[in-house]
């Protein structure tokens, strides 16, 4: 095939590939020129995600008559003149792309007036090609219907979503958007039904709450920080407001909602040491930077940017983060009186108790033993955390640790100040038993009486869960075989097996008791439920109650 020109046509869906990505991309070109024309209300609804059906009204400057047709073609805007305007540009389109770009991919009513005409212009496209234009009754401002999006590109519609994913798309866009612009009202209906009102009133924490609730609106710190061509103004979460993905994290610049990975990474930087690793902050901050040192120009979309000196915008934000947060209280408010402790004690032994009787515990005199803690002087300081594990046992050395019942001297563990822990039992003969890495232990010795021989074994450890529910530890036919030896900060149970020691986590062992309990009321069809009073009230956001449905 030879080299041959393109025709409009095939540009212009080839084009719009790059704009219009999906339902949510129509709707932020429109809702973002709607802002460009000065309105300080925009509605937007949709039906089913915005495939079938888009309106977006506004009460902005409207497009003169004479207009209409020009601004339906590729490159045509009123936002820049020449290159030189890209430098301090301000507005949120400049491209002159959006329009066409729609207009090729779908069928498009427009209905606008401006104040100083008499009556609106009604104009209707379908895939580019423009049909009528007429006058009609209409009110100030622009009113754009979108339908059957991507009705002449199949192979673009296919790869669309469900209508719930696209609607939740758009809802989150919408949220983005109020939040970017607290001085303007933003309505969003989705199959009639309304999802999102502001009021415009030009306070932010107002518009939070609208999209966020009370929850996170309550546990909101403000930031307000300025340095040369930068300045800061918002609000932060306390650390546990927090989530394990980035879609808390919202900042704009100069009005614009877009993604850096260099804020990014400032923000999570100031936060570190706040919140645990892999979790995210919450964040709508506002930046008003010097046009003259950013580049908006970077993507169609216009959901990037570059800054002339990255250091200094993470630097700036960075220390803009970790002032707010010094000095604060970050810890969630919790009421706890003395009814509340005594009641989590009284659960606390009622679990213990729970416990020891699914294993078949009833030796109280056996779990009396507990292992003391002992703090003692520091005497020289280590880098290294060593731990040495002394163990007497009986003459036969096995490669395990044994710990004889007919001992009846009590346990003791020693925590001395370089975090070595010491567990020494009184056995009826002198033997010590070395344990080696990881635990680091120290060389010993076994003394045998019969032959005076020395003999070392290494026990290799290994921070391992055993399926002790599938061992025959807990079978039936074995309680008898073990006995509980002691109790370790009033956590662990330690456990004697045949020729094997145990330490089990009770408060692990009382959870996997209710577990089967419960797998069994399961599979016999016995399951007890109960009404909630008062009822737990969740906060969700629109994907979220998707995904309830």
């Amino acid at each position: 095939m030879g080299i041959q020109l393109l025709d409009q046509n095939t540009i212009n869906k080839i084009a719009a590939g790059e704009v219009i990505e999906r339902p949510s991309s129509v709707v932020k070109e429109l809702v973002e020129n709607a802002i460009d024309a000065g309105a300080n209300a925009v509605t937007v609804e949709i039906k089913e995600g915005g495939i079938s059906f888009i309106r977006v009204t506004d009460n902005g400057s409207g497009i003169n008559k004479d207009e209409i047709d020009i601004a339906f073609k590729r490159h045509a805007t009123s936002k820049i003149k020449s290159i030189e305007d890209l430098i301090t540009v301000s507005s949120l389109g400049f491209r002159g792309e959006a329009l066409a770009s729609i207009a090729a991919v779908s069928q498009i009513e427009l209905i606008t007036k401006t104040q100083k005409s008499l009556t609106g212009t009604r104009y209707l496209s379908e895939g580019g090609k423009k049909i009528s234009v007429e006058d009609i009754g209409a009110p100030d401002g622009t009113t754009f219907i979108v339908r059957n999006l991507f009705f002449n590109t199949p192979v673009r519609r296919k790869f669309l979503k469900s209508a719930a994913t696209e609607a939740g798309y758009i809802n989150s866009l919408m949220q983005y958007l109020s939040l970017s612009r607290p001085d303007i009202s933003f309505r969003f209906i989705n199959n009639n039904q309304n999802k999102l009102h502001t009021s415009g009133n030009m306070k932010l924490k107002d518009i939070i709450y609208n999209v966020y609730g009370r929850d996170i609106t309550a546990n909101l710190y403000e930031v307000n920080s300025a340095a040369e061509n930068i300045r800061i103004e918002g609000y932060i979460g306390k650390p546990f407001v927090n989530r394990g993905n980035r879609v808390y994290e919202n900042y704009y610049i100069n009005g614009r909602y877009i993604k850096s990975s260099i804020i990014n990474r400032a923000i999570e930087a100031g936060y570190k040491g706040f919140i645990m690793p892999h979790n995210y902050p919450f964040t709508v901050l506002h930046f008003t930077i010097n046009p003259e040192i950013i580049d908006v120009n970077v993507h169609p979309t216009k959901m990037e940017l570059r800054f002339s000196n990255n250091e200094y915008v993470y630097n700036f934000v960075y220390d803009t983060i970790l002032s707010t947060l010094k000095g604060k209280e970050l810890v969630a408010e919790v009421e706890a009186d003395g009814q509340i402790m005594q009641k989590l004690n009284k659960e606390k032994e009622l679990e213990i108790k729970e416990t020891k009787a699914a294993f078949g515990i009833d030796r109280t005199e056996e779990t009396k033993k507990t292992v003391q803690l002992k703090q003692e002087p520091k005497s020289e300081p280590k880098p290294e955390l060593k731990s040495e594990v002394k163990v007497e046992s009986k003459p036969e050395l096995k490669s395990e640790v044994k710990i004889e019942p007919e001992s009846e001297s009590k346990s003791e563990l020693k925590l001395e100040s370089t975090r070595t822990i010491e567990l020494q039992k009184a056995m009826p003969d002198e033997t010590k038993t070395r344990l080696p890495e990881p635990f680091e232990t120290r060389r010993s010795e076994a003394m045998v009486k019969d032959d005076e021989q020395k003999y070392q074994a290494e026990v290799k450890v290994k921070p391992e869960q055993l399926s002790m529910f599938k061992d025959k530890l807990l079978d039936e036919d074995n309680k008898d075989n073990y006995r509980i030896i002691g109790q370790l900060f009033d956590t662990y149970w330690l456990i004697e097996f045949e020729d094997r020691f145990y330490m089990m986590d009770q408060h692990a062992a009382h959870e996997k008791v209710l577990y089967e309990r419960m797998m069994k009321k399961i599979r016999e069809k016995h399951i007890d439920t109960q009404m909630i009073m008062p009822p737990v009230i969740l906060t969700l956001n629109m994907n979220e109650e998707e995904v309830l449905k």
